[in-house]
């Protein structure tokens, strides 16, 4: 079972497990309490903890990948698509990271280093 599972892999899977645990957490407490789901997210309750961690999960393994990847690629200012997303949003900074990566591969390729994207 251990076949393949590098160090990040282990990480990106502690990471999802905790995103399994926090969110379904939150879920089983709504269902448990009879909450209306779609009535508590424009006002509190669980679901809002719910999606809560489920968006904070994401950044963490997106951060933890923007890292990675920037380092494997060659990529400077990783860091401040981080720091960018405590500024504005994840949801602004990783797919610009995402734009820049693939501008990224693409100048590796035109360059003929083999890069596979």
């Amino acid at each position: 079972m251990t076949r393949h599972w590098t160090p990040l892999a282990v990480v990106y899977l502690v990471v999802a497990v905790a995103g399994l645990v926090g969110t379904w957490t939150y879920n089983a407490i709504a269902i448990a309490e009879g909450r209306d789901f779609i009535g508590d997210l424009v006002s509190s309750g669980p679901a809002v903890s719910s999606i809560t961690t489920d968006l904070l999960v994401v950044a963490v393994a997106g951060s933890i990948l923007i890292v990675v990847e920037s380092r494997r690629l060659g990529m400077r200012f990783a860091w401040a698509y981080i720091v960018g997303s405590a500024l504005t949003a994840f949801a602004f900074t990783f797919p610009l990271w995402l734009a820049m990566r693939e501008r990224r591969l693409a100048a590796l390729r035109a360059a003929g280093n083999g890069v596979d994207g």
